[in-house]
């Protein structure tokens, strides 16, 4: 069972992050150790071309990340990403990108995760991302 709920990561967590709330940036779907995020297509998000931005799937990316973390953690927001690889596959289409994320290894103060990014349109993968994220010691811990 996932720690957090949709509704608390859209409410609470997005209106930390003012910039992928202004975009549209949100929490589809939890369970334990997976997340889904949805960044919607936005004119202010793509560069020319027509396509859409690096910086904004590395957004989408890195929150959907976030949120798998805290599925296993509960709220803790001092979790802090210490690593960011994204692998751009295909220029992705003016459609909504669709983050799903998932766990690979959770430990005691890291937690590494991935990250497919997709097309809502198509279903085809335009990104491949993997992180890493520090997690902060307990009260009392040192």
């Amino acid at each position: 069972m996932s720690k957090i709920s949709v509704k608390h990561f859209n409410e609470a967590i997005l209106s930390e992050l003012p910039w992928g709330s202004d975009l549209g940036l949100r929490l589809d779907e939890v369970s334990h150790g997976k997340a889904v995020m949805r960044l919607p297509y936005d004119d202010r998000s793509t560069r020319p071309g027509g396509t859409i931005s690096g910086p904004h799937m590395m957004l989408l990316a890195d929150a959907c990340m976030f949120a798998v973390v805290l599925t296993m953690i509960g709220d803790v927001r001092l979790a802090v990403t210490t690593n960011l690889n994204i692998n751009f596959l295909r220029k992705p289409s003016q459609s909504d990108l669709i983050g799903t994320g998932n766990i690979i290894k959770l430990g005691k103060r890291l937690a590494v995760v991935e990250v497919d990014v997709t097309e809502e349109s198509t279903g085809k993968r335009v990104a491949h991302v993997t992180g890493t994220y520090s997690i902060p010691p307990a009260a009392g811990e040192s």
